[in-house]
């Protein structure tokens, strides 16, 4: 594969550079969240995405007779990376994890309903997998889906749900068939997140960032707004994940971190003695510098694969993300100890405090990059994906 962006890329990538300098607005970008907290939370961030879908990019993916450009995955790639390496909210969960999911399974209602406005960035999504006893197991799930006259009744619980204190829908995952096998029986809905019977809950991460418990109790769903066929949820889940496993974990901010490190050590100094010149610290740097080299080539290795499926009409590359997400994000620990090591004890104080170290980026990343082995599948889960499919070997090895 070709590592260096073709003309045509590296002119997107300018435009979308401009784009944002244009647009540029510390209330919207702001490189200290990390990752998973890079949403669409307040209304000059969804004013941003709006300005971005009026110039035909949150579709660029997609076929033409969608709304979308079906250009290259290289492209979303690229506009994702921009958006992230600034802070500024991220296109995953509508464009992708919805709207793609939707134009492969959904209803003809539920494309008409949803795509123009995911493209138009007129509606935002939670997403709800999770359960307090189905949390990386997403296939043990157990809220109940019970048949009634023109749809279901949803009762139960989801957890770790962000974006639930905000957006307008829920795209929750429910057990339809509590006597099928524990990956059959289970059936996606949309949820509005202002219906009777739906409590959202807050619940405050050590990234301090907020995600959320959801009840349930009676909440009616008209058949209409069942995705796909009944009980096959759990596979359009899976699919979804593999894209959210990449496109909600970008490269940008780890970059970004390392280069903000590498120029601590370069002005640092400890008992007198600049700390660029100390063996073991540039040998440390060296490590991390190369291995933060291997997860952009993975990364890009991704978006390769997913061209190739694309073009092939095949599914998206669930053992090449598997292995970005697990390796990226551990990668992430490891700088962040980096960090919080090589700024010595300035490192714990707290973002934004001017005189600390890297103005205190070390100790939010320190706290914040654990989520991220977590959400969209923790490092276990990627380890046995990349170990049952990847590798082949048996379920109990």
């Amino acid at each position: 594969m070709d590592f260096d962006f073709t003309a045509e890329q590296e002119a997107f990538r300018v435009e979308v550079k401009a784009f944002l300098d244009a647009n540029y607005d510390p209330e919207v970008f702001d490189p200290t969240r990390e990752n998973m907290a890079q949403i669409v939370d307040t209304p000059k961030r969804r004013a941003l995405m709006k300005k971005m879908g009026e110039q035909g990019w949150l579709g660029i993916t997609w076929p033409k007779e969608y709304g979308g450009q079906e250009g290259e995955g290289v492209y979303e790639y690229i506009l994702n990376e921009a958006l992230a390496e600034r802070g500024g909210p991220q296109i995953g969960k509508g464009v992708g994890i919805i709207g793609k999911t939707l134009i492969a399974h959904g209803s003809e209602f539920l494309k008409e309903e949803f795509l123009p406005k995911i493209l138009a960035n007129e509606v935002e999504f939670a997403i709800g997998y999770s359960e307090p006893e189905a949390g990386s197991d997403a296939a043990a799930m157990k809220l109940k889906a019970t048949e009634t006259e023109g749809g279901w009744l949803l009762n139960g619980q989801k957890t770790w749900t962000t974006s639930a204190h905000f957006a307008e829908w829920y795209w929750v995952g429910a057990r339809t068939n509590p006597d099928a096998p524990k990956h059959s029986g289970i059936t996606l809905f949309l949820v509005p997140l202002d219906h009777p019977g739906v409590t959202v809950q807050g619940i405050w991460t050590m990234g301090d960032e907020r995600t959320n418990d959801v009840f349930f109790d009676d909440v009616f769903v008209p058949d209409e707004y069942v995705v796909g066929q009944l009980d096959h949820g759990f596979q359009y889940i899976s699919q979804a994940l593999d894209i959210e496993r990449f496109t909600m974990f970008t490269f940008s901010p780890v970059q970004q971190r390392l280069d903000l490190l590498i120029d601590h050590v370069r002005s640092a100094t400890r008992d007198g003695k600049p700390l660029k010149d100390c063996p073991k610290v540039r040998s440390r740097i060296a490590r991390l510098a190369t291995t933060a080299e291997v997860a952009r080539g993975m990364g890009l290795r991704v978006v390769d694969a997913s061209i190739r499926a694309e073009t092939n009409g095949g599914a998206p590359p669930t053992i090449e993300a598997s292995e970005y997400k697990l390796f990226t994000t551990e990668f992430s620990k490891v700088l962040a100890d980096a960090s919080m090591d090589l700024c010595g004890p300035g490192s714990q104080l707290r973002v934004g405090t001017a005189e600390a170290p890297m103005a205190g980026r070390a100790e939010s990343t320190y706290r914040y990059t654990v989520l991220d082995t977590i959400g969209g599948g923790t490092s276990e889960v990627q380890k046995n994906i990349i170990s049952r499919r990847g590798l082949e070997l048996p379920k109990n090895f």
